[in-house]
């Protein structure tokens, strides 16, 4: 079967966004139809609204990214399908793939990752979600036993608190402004707390609420000597970090991590294949699908992003179906 072409959206860099028609040439690739993708709601909407920094238009490069920043940009990295053509072996499988909203595209071998069987494909889209909660782990090295709190109940944020608890002996809370999420602390296994109620003396606090107020409460509520890992992506947004107070008489570390990079502690024997490999076997876990709180078609995309970016959605993760 040729596909001579397919469609793709693209983000205009100003709020808006269109679908394109994409050429396709297979020569010596697989050719793969998706079946989802996925809408990351930090980096993907600072990308549709013109929100990446110029210092960081190199550095935010998604692979198979076309067009250039602020937009039209095709961006995104959240890929499952199907292969349809190419090497013999690999017809039917399905595929994860860094790969950007586009009904089929070509891709070397290389380029994807086959699903574990345990893992279904509409579940999948939360590779790259769990890759970064992944990587924050292996930043923060929490430990048997510790007192652990993640501010900010988005999808990476409690992926982080549902690894964070899996670790024997850890207490993990999750904390959010938003009361409706509590929901998320019963299926995921952690307790859940408004900023007010959370409690303090905590050994690590990782902050994913890209907002100035989560990361007060993260400083807040960090015991003597503590880390805080800043998850957060702002692009060109200021952030105001309160830095009096106690953040110097309790020694406190505040701490960046970002997925682009592999931890340091892990970087010598790690590659992104391998890192991305694990992301996706950890998702076999049924309860995780309370984090896929959207979905919405292909056609509708330009739309979709539109409501995604408004103050008041509540969605987590979106996902974009194909079929």
């Amino acid at each position: 079967m040729t596909t001579p072409y397919a469609h793709a959206f693209w983000s205009l860099g100003d709020g808006r966004g269109e679908i394109r028609q994409a050429e396709l040439d297979c020569t010596g690739e697989l050719m793969i139809r998706t079946c989802y993708t996925a809408i990351s709601r930090g980096s993907e909407s600072l990308v549709f609204n013109g929100g990446v920094p110029p210092s960081e238009y190199q550095r935010m490069r998604a692979p198979f990214q076309s067009g250039e920043f602020p937009g039209p940009v095709k961006y995104g990295y959240s890929n499952v399908g199907v292969v349809e053509q190419g090497a013999h072996d690999w017809h039917g499988r399905y595929v994860y793939c860094l790969y950007p909203h586009q009904t089929h595209y070509c891709v070397p071998a290389e380029a994807v990752i086959p699903l574990p069987t345990e893992v279904p494909p509409h579940r999948a889209i939360l590779g790259a979600n769990m890759e970064t909660a992944l990587n924050a782990l292996w930043d923060a090295a929490p430990s048997v036993g510790d007192r652990i709190s993640v501010v900010g109940a988005g999808v990476v944020g409690s992926l982080a608190a549902w690894l964070c608890a899996r670790i024997p002996g850890t207490r993990v809370q999750l904390i959010d402004v938003d009361s409706r999420k509590r929901t998320l602390g019963d299926a995921l296994g952690v307790d859940f707390h408004p900023p007010e109620t959370a409690e303090g003396e905590q050994d690590l606090v990782i902050h994913a609420s890209a907002s100035d107020a989560g990361l007060a409460t993260a400083l807040r509520i960090a015991g003597f000597e503590a880390t805080v890992l800043e998850l957060s992506w702002y692009g060109n947004h200021e952030v105001s970090v309160p830095l009096g107070e106690a953040f110097h008489a309790k020694r406190l570390t505040l701490r960046s991590s970002q997925v682009g990079s592999v931890s340091p502690g892990h970087r010598p024997r790690w590659d992104y294949q391998r890192r991305l490999t694990l992301a996706l076997s950890l998702l076999a876990d049924d309860a995780l699908d309370v984090l896929i709180s959207g979905e919405s078609h292909f056609r509708d995309l330009p739309a979709t992003f539109e409501r995604l970016t408004g103050k008041d959605d509540a969605t987590l993760c979106e996902r974009i179906r194909y079929g």
